[in-house]
C-alpha cells in the first residue's frame, strides 16, 4: 500500500511538472518572435548577473549563432542587388536612385546636427591621466579604394568587405538593365535569393537560443567599474541614441509617409533586438528586407518598383554611413570637451563635413583620424574603445533602425507616397526636441554625478608593484677610502651590502615620493629589482645639484643615479652609461588654454614671436632650434616654478611626454602633447661611474634579461602607462557575492 502511495505521489509530481512545461510552451507560442527575443535578452541579462563570469562560456553558443546568421547575407547581398536593379528598367532605376540620395543625405545632415546639440550636456570638469603610446603613434590612414573598389571581388567576399561588394553589384545590377535575353539570370537570382531567404528564416527560429547565450555572457563579463569615467559621454550617448531612435527616424516614417510610428517601431523591433544582441547588423539585413515587404504589402504598396527597391536598397545603405555609425562621431565631440579644449562654432562645420566623410571607414580608423584633425590626445581613442563596450550595441541596433527607414522613405518616395515637406518638418521637430533635451540632461548629470578631481590622489597613491628590498638609511654622503677606490664597485657593493642609489628632485614618474612618504617610481622599481637579484639592501640619497653627480658617483659616495636622466655626449665625457632601458618622447608641457595653438608642428613654424622653454642640455637645445627656428629659448631648470607659473614669459615647455603627463595629474591646468610632425626622442639610461667597465657591463646583462623575460614592460606599463593589473577584481554575481555558492 505504501509503494502505491508512492508511485502515485511521483505520478502526480510528474504530471504536474509537465503540466507545467506544457503551460510554458503554449505561453511561449503565444509570444510574437519580438517578444520572444525581449524574454530571451533579459533572462539572458540576469543569468549573467546571476552566474558571473562562468556565464562567459555561453560565448561559445553564441558565436555559433552569429555564424549560422552571416554565412548567408553576403551571398544575398550579391543576387539581391544584380536582380533588383537587373529587373528595372533605365528610367526607375534613375527615379530609385535621385529618389535615394536626397533622403540619405538629408538624414544624415539631421544626424549631424543633432551631434553639434551633444556639447549642451557636457559639465565643466577637469581630467588628467597617464601617458599613452598612442600620444606617439602614426594615425591610421583611411583607405578608401580597399573600402569600395574591389579590385578581386572574391577576395572582397572573403574578406567581407561590404561596401567593395555592394559595389560590384551595383555596377553588374545597372549593367544587365540593358542586357537583352537576361530572363534567366533574373530567375537565377531570385530562386537563389528566395533559397538564401528560407535559410535565414530557418536561422531566425533559433533567435531567442543565440540572444539568450550572448546576453549572459555579456552581462557575465563585463566590468561596470570600467565604464565610470566615461558614464557623461554613455548617458549623453544613449540619450542621443534614444531621440535618433524613438523621435527621428519614427517620426520621419508618421508625418511622411502612410506608416504609422507604432508600425514601424513594432515591425523593425525584432531586427534592432536582434543587432544589439548580436553586435551586427549584417546578420539582420534578409530580416529588414523581409519585415520592409511585409509591411508594403500590408498597405498595398507592394509592387515591382517597390520590391527592387527594398532588394537594392537594404543592402546598399548598409555600406553606407547609417545613424548608428555618425551618433558614434560625436565622441569626438566629447573628446575635445574631456581634455578642456571644446571645438569652437567655427569648427562644426570642418567637423560636420570631415565626420560624414570618415564615416564610409570604420570607427576604428574614423575616430583616431579626426582626433587627429581636431588636434586631440590620440590617446583619447582608448577610452573610445572602453566605452564602445556599450555604445556598440546601440549603434547596430540604430543601424538597423536607419537602414529599415530609409528604405520605407525611399519606397514611398519611388511611388509618391511620401510628403517631402513633412519630411523636414519632423527634422525640424527633432532638432528642437534635441536641444531642449541636452540642456536638461547637462543639468542633470551636473547635479546627479558627484565629480572630483582624483588625478592627484591616483597618482600619489602609487605603491610599488613588489616586495621593497630592506632599505638602508643615510644621515650623510660617505665617500669610499683610498684602498676601496682601487677595487670593482661591484664587489665593494657585495661586500657592503647594500647600493647606494642617488635620486633627484622632481624626478616624475621615474622617483618621487607618494602620499606614503615612501620613494618610488620607474627607476626605483628597477633598482628594487636589481638589489634583490643582487642580493643586497638599498640606500636612497638625494642629490641636490646635478652638478656634483660626476663627483659623487667617483669618490663612491653613490653608486649609480637614477631618475629618467637622458643621455648626452657632454654628460658621457664625465660619467658612464648603462645601455638605454627606455626613452623619452620629446613634447610640450603646456597650459590648457595654448594646447591649440601648439598643436601642429606647421602652425608652429609658422608663428614669428614666442618663448619655449627647455632644460639646459646644449645637445638637445640644438635638435630643438631644427624643430622651432622661430622660437627664443629660455633654459628653465625647475619645472615646479614653470607649473606654478614662475615662468610667465615662457609659452611652452619642451619636456619629456612621458614625465609631462604624470605632471600634468598634478596640474591638470597643464597638458603634455605632441605636436603634430614632431619626432624627436632622447635614450635613457642609468648613470655609472667612470673606469668600472665589468660594473657597467653588469648592469647592461642584467637589463637585457628583464627585458627579454618581460619585467622591464610589466614597469613600464604600470609607471608610465599607468596599468594595474592588481586593481582588477573578479567580476560581482550573485551567485559568488550574496549566496557564497563559488
Amino acid at each position: 500500500m505504501e509503494k502505491i502511495n508512492k508511485n502515485s505521489t511521483l505520478h502526480n509530481r510528474a504530471h504536474t511538472v509537465s503540466g507545467d512545461m506544457m503551460s510554458i510552451a503554449k505561453l511561449y507560442n503565444k509570444l510574437s518572435p519580438f517578444q520572444r527575443v525581449i524574454v530571451a535578452l533579459l533572462l539572458g541579462i540576469a543569468t549573467g548577473i546571476f552566474v558571473g563570469e562562468p556565464a562567459g562560456q555561453l560565448e561559445i553558443l553564441g558565436n555559433v549563432y552569429i555564424s549560422l546568421l552571416q554565412m548567408t547575407v553576403l551571398p544575398y547581398v550579391l543576387v539581391s542587388i544584380i536582380g533588383g536593379l537587373g529587373r528595372l528598367d533605365s528610367n526607375m532605376a534613375t527615379t530609385i536612385g535621385t529618389r535615394a540620395v536626397k533622403i540619405i543625405l538629408a538624414v544624415w545632415l539631421a544626424v549631424m546636427c543633432t551631434l553639434l546639440f551633444l556639447p549642451l550636456a557636457y559639465p565643466n570638469w577637469q581630467t588628467g591621466g597617464f601617458f599613452s603610446s598612442s600620444m606617439i603613434t602614426e594615425p591610421t590612414t583611411f583607405n578608401f579604394i580597399k573600402l569600395y573598389i574591389p579590385s578581386n571581388i572574391f577576395s572582397s567576399l572573403s574578406e567581407t568587405v561590404v561596401p567593395a561588394v555592394v559595389l560590384f553589384s551595383l555596377l553588374m545590377g545597372i549593367a544587365l538593365i540593358n542586357v537583352k535575353n537576361k530572363e534567366t539570370l533574373l530567375i537565377l537570382t531570385t530562386n537563389v535569393g528566395d533559397s538564401l531567404m528560407k535559410v535565414a528564416s530557418y536561422v531566425t527560429k533559433l533567435a531567442p537560443l543565440g540572444i539568450f547565450a550572448i546576453s549572459a555572457s555579456a552581462a557575465g563579463t563585463l566590468e561596470v567599474e570600467e565604464l565610470g569615467r566615461l558614464q557623461v559621454f554613455l548617458w549623453v550617448y544613449i540619450t542621443a541614441a534614444a531621440l535618433l531612435a524613438f523621435v527621428l527616424l519614427p517620426l520621419l516614417i508618421h508625418w511622411a509617409t502612410p506608416f504609422t510610428y507604432r508600425e514601424v517601431l513594432s515591425t523593425a523591433g525584432e531586427a534592432m533586438i536582434t543587432a544589439i544582441a548580436t553586435g551586427s547588423v549584417l546578420v539582420v539585413l534578409p530580416m529588414i528586407i523581409d519585415r520592409s515587404k511585409e509591411l508594403l504589402a500590408k498597405h498595398k504598396m507592394e509592387c515591382e518598383e517597390t520590391d527592387s527597391t527594398v532588394d537594392v536598397l537594404v543592402p546598399t545603405a548598409y555600406s553606407f554611413p547609417n545613424s548608428g555609425t555618425l551618433l558614434g562621431l560625436g565622441f569626438v565631440l566629447f573628446s575635445a570637451w574631456y581634455v578642456g579644449t571644446p571645438l569652437g562654432i567655427e569648427q562644426y562645420l570642418a567637423f560636420v563635413t570631415m565626420g560624414a566623410l570618415t564615416a564610409f571607414g570604420k570607427m576604428a580608423i574614423a575616430i583616431p583620424f579626426l582626433l587627429d584633425f581636431f588636434d586631440l590626445p590620440a590617446d583619447q581613442f582608448q577610452l573610445y574603445l572602453l566605452g564602445s563596450v556599450v555604445t556598440a550595441r546601440f549603434a547596430v541596433g540604430l543601424a538597423a533602425l536607419h537602414g529599415f527607414v530609409i528604405t520605407l522613405l525611399v519606397a514611398s518616395a519611388v511611388i509618391k507616397k511620401m510628403k517631402w515637406h513633412r519630411f523636414f518638418q519632423a527634422i525640424g521637430v527633432h532638432l528642437g526636441v534635441t536641444f531642449s533635451v541636452m540642456i536638461v540632461v547637462g543639468l542633470l548629470l551636473k547635479s546627479l554625478i558627484p565629480y572630483k578631481y582624483e588625478g592627484v590622489q591616483t597618482f600619489e597613491s602609487l605603491r610599488a608593484m613588489s616586495p621593497i628590498v630592506e632599505r638602508v638609511p643615510y644621515q650623510s654622503l660617505q665617500p669610499l677610502t683610498a684602498n676601496e677606490l682601487t677595487q670593482p664597485r661591484l664587489d665593494i657593493i657585495l661586500e657592503r651590502g647594500n647600493i647606494r642609489i642617488g635620486y633627484f628632485n622632481a624626478s616624475l614618474p621615474y622617483a618621487f615620493k607618494n602620499n606614503d612618504n615612501q620613494i618610488v617610481g620607474f627607476d626605483i622599481e628597477l633598482m628594487n629589482e636589481f638589489a634583490k637579484d643582487l642580493g643586497v639592501k638599498v640606500a636612497l640619497i638625494r642629490i641636490d645639484n646635478i652638478k656634483d653627480e660626476a663627483k659623487l658617483l667617483e669618490n663612491g659616495s653613490i653608486d649609480i643615479t637614477i631618475g629618467g636622466k637622458i643621455i648626452t655626449p657632454l654628460r658621457a665625457l664625465k660619467v658612464a652609461f648603462s645601455d638605454s632601458y627606455t626613452h623619452h618622447s620629446a613634447g610640450l608641457l603646456i597650459h590648457d588654454a595654448k594646447r591649440d595653438d601648439f598643436a601642429d608642428l606647421y602652425d608652429i613654424q609658422e608663428l614669428k614671436d614666442f618663448n619655449l622653454g627647455i632644460g639646459k642640455s646644449k645637445y638637445y637645445q640644438e635638435a630643438v632650434k631644427e624643430y622651432f627656428p622661430n622660437a627664443k629659448l629660455i633654459e628653465v631648470s625647475n619645472i615646479r616654478h614653470f607649473l606654478k607659473g614662475k615662468h610667465a614669459d615662457v609659452d611652452a615647455l619642451i619636456y619629456s611626454t612621458e614625465a609631462g603627463s604624470a605632471w600634468a595629474m598634478l596640474y591638470p591646468n597643464f597638458s603634455a602633447i605632441v605636436p603634430k610632425g614632431m619626432k624627436l626622442k632622447a635614450p635613457v639610461g642609468f648613470t655609472l661611474p667612470k673606469g668600472q667597465a665589468d660594473y657597467v657591463a653588469f648592469i647592461n646583462t642584467w637589463l637585457k634579461l628583464k627585458k627579454d623575460n618581460g619585467f622591464q614592460d610589466k614597469v613600464y606599463n604600470y609607471w608610465i602607462l599607468g596599468e594595474n593589473p592588481k586593481a582588477k577584481r573578479p567580476r560581482w554575481s550573485v551567485m559568488k557575492d550574496v549566496l557564497g555558492w563559488l
